[in-house]
């Protein structure tokens, strides 16, 4: 096995742009039932153009977004699983926020 801290150290970073045409099972848009207050989630699976040797540490930083007027403004963004080939991004919604699209730009540093 290697000696992680002899390995260089690398970085990979991307912006990436979802919304309902390209992401099936989109719910974020959807109108909730009135007066509940569900989550609405959506996961996606981003993998980096070239793996790492060990699972790196990623950053998300929400770059844009599209929701509706009329109702209040919320979204969640978070890293879920890191491997050493990508990683899940997690995105909600809740109440009445109805979200069209949403765009964010990602960091991976590693070895």
């Amino acid at each position: 096995m290697l000696n992680a801290s002899l390995l260089p150290w690398k970085s990979l970073a991307a912006t990436v742009s979802l919304d309902a045409s390209a992401c099936e099972g989109w719910t974020l848009a959807d109108p909730p039932w009135e007066g509940v207050q569900a989550r609405r989630a959506l996961e996606i699976k981003v993998a980096f153009a070239n793996p790492f040797t060990a699972a790196p540490v990623v950053h998300l930083g929400l770059t844009g977004f599209d929701i509706d007027k009329w109702h209040t403004a919320r979204i969640s963004l978070r890293v879920g699983e890191v491997t050493p080939e990508g990683f899940l991004v997690h995105v909600a919604t809740w109440a009445d926020s109805r979200v069209y699209a949403v765009e964010f730009a990602w960091l991976a540093i590693g070895a």
